[in-house]
């Protein structure tokens, strides 16, 4: 498990930049106007902060960027990092600047000399999100974090602001490491006990084993499982900070630890890359992490299926026709069209258990929501306008890019089995649809609804502007979003 960067607040004091050590970062604005800070920097450094802003390449600098000189004259640092900002930023220039300082940094210790820098709590939050780094299993010793300081004339009215953020980093550290993390550590028990150790933090966690699946009736996530060693598991985690009896948000998640597809193998090439396919359940553990760390005034549980879909002489066929919780009956078409069966089960369950007064689910469901976003935007479905506006208003203050896609009830008629209630595929047209269309017959009429396709931005193959390449932990800071907007 890796763990964040420390980032602690002092009071702005420009005599603390001479003896700094590491790196030492200032603020200048887009204008070239100097604070107390770079004024200071300019005459410890015999006025090379002058010469760069009067300079041509000062005037093809952009916001967000980053100049930096390199063992600074007059200054213990070995780099003075000039980073270019609006004295008013919005949300992201501050974050994607902190990002740019937290790259540049590589884990050294950092020195930010915000003064009255405003969203400077954004700015760390960027330098939080970006400092992450998986090197769990690597050999080699790693030094230890060093400290970020922000030095801000109003220290503790940034920290405070900064707290409930520090809380969202640490749910998307958590959801990285679970994306991250192969298949031979995190299985279905290990991930199960990842998850119990949540009860520290005031969760209620619940694991339902194998045994209380088939009682409840779960046979097609059983059936996922079934040709795997690793035991298939139900985790029930339940904050309750809200009003007491209040309905709970519902979230639910797609947990395949490992899929090869099953009897329908994958093809050899990339199938390294499922260990990622439990991406939806570290969204859902990370987004429940963080409400528990900062407090959520909010009722929320998250639920999510941990299945293996390995390849035995016990594993399900294609052909086979296996009955819902629900009472449906599906046809196996395809082994490989497997996280839908986790889903329909485990959402059925967290109606008929907790009557939610809406509930998401997210799953790395299919590559076609892949073919038609690419790696910008996770696939949005919804039977509720209401509902989904609401968590695209916050996917887009948090800036995780999400897109809405079209249900309707002609694509049902894909799903159509000659031998069972329904297929559990629809062929290769509009496979995301057909996809959230199977789920959408496991949602109660009364229940709002939104199914979050994340295949696309769950793990990527190159950096994306908050995290370095590998899993993204997209989506935690947008749920925490939404619950505080919609349900705090």
């Amino acid at each position: 498990m890796s763990s964040l960067i420390p980032i602690q607040f002092q009071t702005f004091d420009v005599d603390m930049m001479a003896q700094a050590e590491g790196r030492v970062a200032i603020i200048i604005s887009d204008e070239g106007k100097m604070g107390p800070a770079a004024r200071r920097a300019n005459r410890l450094t015999r006025g090379a902060v002058a010469r760069l802003v009067e300079s041509e390449q000062f005037e093809k600098v952009k916001s967000g960027e980053v100049i930096t000189l390199a063992w600074p004259g007059g200054m213990a640092a070995e780099a003075l990092d000039i980073l270019i900002l609006p004295r008013r930023p919005d949300v992201a220039e501050a974050r994607k600047a902190g990002v740019a300082l937290a790259k540049l940094a590589g884990g050294k210790a950092l020195l930010v000399m915000a003064a009255n820098q405003t969203r400077s709590e954004d700015l760390a939050m960027g330098i939080a999100l970006r400092s992450y780094e998986f090197d769990a299993h690597k050999t080699k010793d790693s030094d230890p974090a060093a400290t970020v300081t922000i030095a801000h004339q109003k220290s503790d009215e940034v920290e405070a602001a900064f707290a409930p953020l520090y809380a969202i980093a640490d749910g998307v550290r958590m959801t990285r490491d679970l994306t991250n993390e192969p298949a031979n550590i995190l299985t279905t028990t290990e991930f199960a006990d990842r998850l119990a150790e949540m009860k520290d933090l005031g969760l209620e966690v619940e694991v339902l084993e194998e045994d209380k699946l088939e009682e409840l009736g779960m046979r097609t996530l059983l059936s996922v499982g079934q040709g795997s060693v690793s035991p298939s598991k139900v985790v029930v985690m339940q904050w309750n900070g809200g009003d007491k009896g209040d309905a709970p948000l519902a979230l639910v998640g797609k947990g395949v630890v490992f899929d090869t597809g099953g009897i329908s193998l994958k093809p050899a090439g990339g199938m390294e890359d499922m260990t990622m396919d439990m991406g939806g359940a570290g969204v859902v553990a990370g987004t429940m992490r963080t409400l528990a760390k900062r407090k959520a005034k909010a009722n929320v549980v998250g639920l999510v299926g941990l299945v293996e879909n390995m390849p035995s002489g016990n594993a399900t066929r294609p052909g086979d026709v296996v009955k819902s919780m629900k009472g449906d009956t599906v046809e196996i078409i395809n082994t490989d069209a497997e996280g839908r069966l986790v889903l329909c089960d485990v959402m059925w369950y967290a109606q008929e258990r907790f009557s939610p007064v809406g509930m998401v689910d997210l799953a790395t469901l299919t590559g076609a929501i892949i073919i038609g976003l690419g790696h910008e935007n996770a696939g949005v479905f919804s039977n509720n306008d209401t509902f989904c506006d609401a968590f695209l208003k916050s996917a887009k203050a948090e800036d995780e890019g999400a897109w809405r896609m079209p249900l309707g009830a002609a694509y049902d008629k894909q799903l159509k089995s000659r031998i069972a209630d329904m297929k559990n595929v629809g062929g290769r047209p509009a496979g995301s649809i057909t996809a959230a269309q199977f789920l959408q017959r496991f949602v109660k009429e009364e229940t709002p609804w939104i199914h979050l396709d994340i295949a696309g931005v769950a793990s990527v193959a190159s950096e994306t502007s908050y995290a370095p390449k590998g899993a993204t932990g997209w989506g935690v800071r947008a749920l925490s979003r939404f619950v505080q907007d919609n349900f705090e």
